[in-house]
């Protein structure tokens, strides 16, 4: 009996500022890669600069994918990403071509890798209410409310996470049970029979402040690039809310709360660097947990070289 052998698949996976793009840029230099974007910011179109969009220029040089795909006012759910990333990745192998997958958001990557929970999708008109309240009454009071239901969950979240909260309350309204204890039942698996196996190679900092420095440099960067300028473009079109999922990413909630008179320059300078760097702890606890990932060091000075021959040796398996 002939025995069934998957066919890896690199997955380039690290926090933000840990040097993935310029390590996938280089791969595709030596292999003829295309690029998925496990991203759940690049994702909305208009959103180029706080969201460290790779160029055009770069996008020539190697076929994206999954970036700019949806429009701000929209949303793009993790169950999502994974349809279509299964889709890329057999068109592109059909193609004879390599896909690599390069991104931070560790939630689509356990979507793609071990399924989804049962979580029902968002309710336009329960989120709406949950909006209405927390503008009564704060978002705290509605994280004590979510403590009285899901005492798990409300634990590990700030009373200000407005996002989280607001989800965790969605669907306990939706369902009748506590998120916490959703989760934690088994995920579906409907993959049996899948041609691939997805290889983590995580870019890891042996120093974090390394990491740090990289975020401050690159979030005034891309102040000094216009960002600002493009989250004023994004108000003045009407349609767009600080509650939306696209305003909420890290940067553009800071950008809209000055431009609403929230602090000075300095001070939204001093949150979007804080905000990002906690961004950059929780892809790290993530990554963490994935016990088979291939770790690689992303502030030694070699590591785009090192990220590359592993990155290889994933594809010559």
């Amino acid at each position: 009996m002939t025995q069934h052998r998957t066919i890896p698949v690199a997955c380039l996976l690290g926090p933000t500022a840990s040097g993935k793009t310029a390590a996938a840029l280089a791969l595709a230099e030596r292999r003829p890669v295309e690029i998925i974007s496990v991203d759940s910011a690049l994702v909305y179109r208009e959103m180029d600069i706080g969201t460290a969009k790779p160029t055009a220029e770069e996008r020539a040089r190697v076929p994206h994918h999954l970036i700019d795909i949806v429009d701000p006012a929209d949303a793009y759910s993790a169950a999502e990403f994974r349809t279509d990333t299964l889709r890329l990745v057999a068109e592109i192998t059909a193609r004879g071509r390599i896909p690599l997958l390069v991104g931070g958001t560790m939630l689509y990557y356990k979507a793609l890798t071990q399924g989804l929970n049962d979580l029902p999708g968002a309710d336009a008109e329960i989120r709406a209410t949950l909006d209405t309240d927390a503008a009564r009454d704060g978002w705290p009071a509605l994280h004590a409310r979510l403590a009285a239901v899901d005492p798990v969950t409300a634990a590990r979240l700030a009373p200000n996470d407005s996002q989280r909260i607001q989800r965790a309350l969605e669907v306990f309204m939706l369902t009748g049970r506590p998120m916490s204890t959703l989760l934690a039942e088994p995920a579906r698996a409907d993959d049996a029979g899948l041609p691939w196996r997805f290889v983590p190679v995580a870019l890891e900092p042996s120093d974090r402040s390394v990491l740090h420095e990289r975020i401050a440099r690159r979030f005034d960067a891309m102040l000094a690039a216009g960002f600002i300028e493009e989250v004023e473009r994004l108000r003045a079109r009407g349609d767009l809310h600080a509650g939306l999922p696209s305003m909420r990413c890290v940067g553009y909630r800071q950008a809209w709360e000055y431009l609403d008179g929230v602090g000075d320059f300095a001070s939204m300078r001093d949150r979007g660097v804080f905000a990002t760097r906690q961004l950059c702890k929780r892809q790290l606890t993530w990554l963490r947990g994935m016990t088979e990932r291939v770790v690689v060091d992303c502030c030694a000075e070699d590591a785009a070289e090192r990220a590359l021959r592993v990155l290889e040796g994933v594809m010559d398996q």
